[in-house]
This record gives structure tokens, sequence and C-alpha cells, in this order.
């Protein structure tokens, strides 16, 4: 696999540097075009290329954030789970028109989709500057990372806990239930499906020895349910909010890293100016002197 560092893609022309582009993982991809097109895509996009990495690396089963592409058959799950409109043809017919891509192309990339989905130029993003500031963007990445698994366990435990007091509550439906059947408040014609109806019946349950069954109370168990719930959702808010402030973070550290290398491009340009007027002046000079000379032989 190609190395996933450094500035510069190798290539002696723009082709061969997108062919190794594309031979870095998706989250690699992602960075590359974040940082190329920052100004005009990439700040308000961020979110959403790491999110294509993310099912990228889920529908990537054999080789998961080590992948580099997807094939036919997953590029077409990738699309239409964001509801894409644009096929894997449609992508690669615009990519020849640009010629980005030749005739036979079995794989798909990240970068490929997203060269075709937001029309860009795909020769300025393989020569594209990168600047300095990766290991910030990779702190970001991690943090956003980090809490997107938080984000997953609450919700996973947000659902049991929800399920647990449905649960509860339907035990205790039941209890009442049974209770109004014993003392003769349910009779033969009943137009609602109670669940303990449909219990009876899944189960083939002996109704009368259910109807007699002592009941205790189970308060206890409903209000545990409760806490548990309010409790997952608790951290459920937590996990959400911390997956908020890493995205924020890493759209920071990005935009920082975008301000470098244009504080980089401004250094240069005045260099150049300086050189310029230093080369005027002695030009200007250099043409005194000869016109003095001149005189002089005169």
């Amino acid at each position: 696999m190609a190395d996933n560092t450094g500035n510069i893609l190798p290539g002696s022309t723009d082709f061969e540097k997108l062919e190794y582009l594309v031979q870095r993982t998706y989250k690699a991809q992602a960075v590359w075009f974040l940082n190329a097109f920052w100004d005009t895509i990439g700040e308000r996009e961020a979110e959403n290329l790491w999110n294509y990495v993310h099912k990228a690396v889920e529908i990537d089963l054999d080789h998961r954030e080590a992948g580099t592409h997807l094939n036919e058959m997953e590029a077409h799950r990738l699309l239409e789970s964001f509801d894409e409109t644009m096929t894997v043809r449609e992508m690669r017919t615009y990519l020849r028109q640009h010629g980005a891509i030749g005739e036979r192309v079995k794989n798909v990339p990240l970068v490929h989709w997203w060269i075709a989905k937001y029309k860009v130029d795909w020769a300025k993003m393989v020569n594209a500057s990168q600047g300095d500031n990766r290991e910030a963007i990779e702190k970001a990445q991690a943090m956003l990372e980090s809490a997107q698994a938080a984000l997953n366990e609450a919700t996973a435990r947000a659902n049991e806990a929800a399920t647990a007091l449905r649960e509860a509550i339907a035990s205790e439906s039941a209890a009442k239930t049974a209770e109004l059947r014993q003392h003769g408040a349910i009779g033969e014609r009943v137009k609602n499906v109670p669940l303990t109806h449909w219990w009876i019946a899944k189960y083939k349950a002996d109704w009368a020895v259910l109807v007699n069954a002592p009941q205790g109370d189970n308060s206890e168990a409903i209000e545990k349910a409760q806490a548990m719930l309010e409790s997952a959702q608790a951290a459920l808010n937590e996990a959400t909010a911390r997956a908020n402030e890493a995205a924020n973070a890493l759209r920071q550290a990005i935009a920082a890293e975008d301000a470098a290398k244009a504080r980089e491009a401004e250094a240069k340009a005045a260099e150049a100016a300086a050189v310029a007027r230093e080369d005027s002046a002695k030009s200007a000079e250099a043409a005194a002197v000869s016109r003095e000379q001149a005189a002089k032989s005169a």
C-alpha cells in the first residue's frame, strides 16, 4: 500500500499523481481533498466527507481503516446510504471526460467520487499544498472518532434501557389485566387486544392459572428501568456533545492549517516582491553608472 504521509504526491504527470493518491487510505484521501479545497468546499463539507470515510470503513470488511477503495457493489451500497442520485457509471463517465481515469477502472476510491460529486479541478487537487498542520488534524480526527464510539455506545445503552422500561410496564399491565379478570371486570366480548391476550395465545398459557397467580408490587422494577433510561439518555446527550465538540475541533484544526498555508504564500509573495525591487534598483544603478561613463567619455 502507498505511503499515507508526505505533502507532495510523487509522479511526473498529474495523472500519475492521482493514481498515487487513490492508493492512500480513505482517511488520507479525505485529508488531501479537504486541504486542497478548504475555502470553497472543505469547510462546509468536512463532516460529510468524514461520514463517507466512516461508512466506507464499515462497508470494507476486508480492510477497514486500511482500505483504499470499494468494489462496484460496495460503492453502490455507499451511495445508497447517502441517497446519492449519481451512479458509479455516471461518475466514471465524468472522470473520463476530464482525463482523470482511463478506460478500464474497476474499483472506486473515495476521492474519485468527490471529484465527480463536487466538480472540482482534479489537476489542481493533486498539486495542492498540504501545509504542516497534519498533527493537529489527526488529533482532531481521533477526538471525533472517540466521540463517535462513545455516541454509539450511549445509543445502545439508551435502547437497552428503553426496552427494559417497556417490559417492566408491560409486566405491570399484565398484572392489572389479570386482576380485573379475576374480579369479573372483563367479559367474553372484548374488542380491544391487550398484550395479555396476545401472550396467552402466543405461549399457550393456562389463563386460569395466570389470572389467579399472586401479583407482587412491580413498581420497584419500573422505577429501576426508568432510572436506567434516564442515565442512558444523559450519557447519550453527553456523547452527542462530545461528538459535536470533536467535529468543531477538527474543523478548526483544518482551518488553522489553511491559514498557515495562506501566510506562507503571502510571505513568499513578499519575498519575491522584495527580490524584484532589489533587482530593479540594481538595474537602475547600473544604468546610472553607464550614463555617467558615457558622459565622461564624451
